[in-house]
């Protein structure tokens, strides 16, 4: 029959086993860390889009609500199209005037064409005149006088077509060209356009469907070209992990997945890995012309660095958890293809979506 152990041999035996079970424990821990990680460093993600006027003027109508469903396309706030009205109507006069004018110019550029025959005309008469006189000076049949008013007459008659000509060309470089192709009549129609786009801008309308978050105008409020005026949240959900890194040493694209969120305690989802992030802000160096910042530490062990992955949802329950709000916190269990490490994971994932009850 054994003897009774002794306080001492009792608490000797009961740090052997303290000591065995945190030994287990320990390369549990570093074997799961590195072949099924597991991280609470994970949050949900929308797509936030800053909804901005392109244009001033007072806020006539606000058509939503704060935190409403909406559709792309749909109407969020009108801005008083007045003044754009009145500018479109007077891009349209200029384009009117504009039309007139290359009109005139074509009459004037037909009558000055008409000048030129004439002159030409004259100066075809002046020729001939200027030919017979030559032959009746010598003759003595018309006087000298006569003869140097016949030159002054020839001279006067090629001075003219030489100015109608000029003006001929000048009013061809006025008018210039025809068609689409004319520099003022397309000034005029981009003025326009650009007037059109103004009034459109007037509507500000949603650019994808999603839901109206900070919603802080109201009718009269003064609109500023390139100041946000509400925010739209995507219904997209985009789930991101921070995992240490040497975590990731056996995760890649496609890899699977649980999430168990935590505004969803108790329940685990399946995923997988869509893509790693190129890096973290810690890695980024700022061309900001000042010398590099060294790292300092005193620590023989310093704080693992941490990278991000990013997972879809499988399946058709994805879009049920569109009503996640950004931010909403989330645990990532990788999966191995390993059987009982696959187990492991499952039971890990699973602990830690019931403690979601508790905390």
């Amino acid at each position: 029959m054994s003897q009774p152990r002794t306080p001492d041999q009792q608490f000797a035996r009961y740090v052997k086993v303290a000591i065995a079970l945190f030994l287990l424990l320990f390369g549990y821990f570093v074997v799961a860390d590195l072949y099924m990680p597991m991280t609470p460093q994970a949050r949900v993600y929308h797509q936030v889009t800053q909804i901005t006027p392109q244009i001033n003027g007072d806020i006539v109508e606000v058509s939503v609500r704060n935190n409403e469903q909406v559709k792309k396309g749909q109407l969020l706030m009108r801005i008083d199209a007045r003044p754009f009205e009145l500018a479109v109507q007077k891009a349209e006069l200029n384009l009117a005037q504009v039309k007139l004018q290359n009109q005139q110019l074509d009459a004037e550029i037909a009558a000055l064409k008409a000048d030129l025959i004439a002159a030409d005309a004259q100066l075809d008469e002046q020729q001939r005149l200027y030919a017979r006189s030559n032959a009746l000076l010598a003759s003595k049949a018309i006087s000298v006088q006569q003869s140097d008013e016949i030159n002054a007459n020839l001279a006067t008659a090629r001075a003219q077509v030489s100015a109608v000509e000029a003006k001929l060309q000048a009013a061809k470089i006025k008018r210039g060209a025809h068609g689409a192709d004319n520099v003022a009549l397309q000034q005029a129609k981009n003025a326009l356009e650009a007037a059109q786009l103004n009034l459109s801008y007037t509507q500000v309308i949603a650019p994808h469907d999603g839901v109206v978050s900070n919603l802080q105008v109201t009718t009269g409020t003064y609109a500023k070209a390139g100041t946000a005026m509400t925010g739209l949240v995507a219904n997209r959900l985009d789930l991101a992990a921070d995992f240490r890194e040497k975590s990731l040493y056996h995760v890649h694209v496609g890899k699977a997945a649980l999430v168990s969120f935590d505004a969803l305690p108790g329940k685990v989802f399946n995923a997988h890995v869509s893509e790693f992030a190129a890096g973290s802000s810690d890695g980024q160096l700022n061309a900001n012309g000042a010398l590099a910042q060294v790292e300092t530490s005193n620590r023989w062990v310093r704080d693992a660095q941490r990278q991000r992955i990013h997972l879809q949802l499988d399946g058709s329950t994805k879009d049920a958890f569109a009503h996640l709000p950004s931010g909403a916190r989330a645990t990532v269990q990788i999966v191995p293809e390993s059987g009982i490490r696959a187990f492991l994971a499952k039971g890990q994932i699973k602990l830690v979506s019931l403690m979601h009850y508790v905390y």
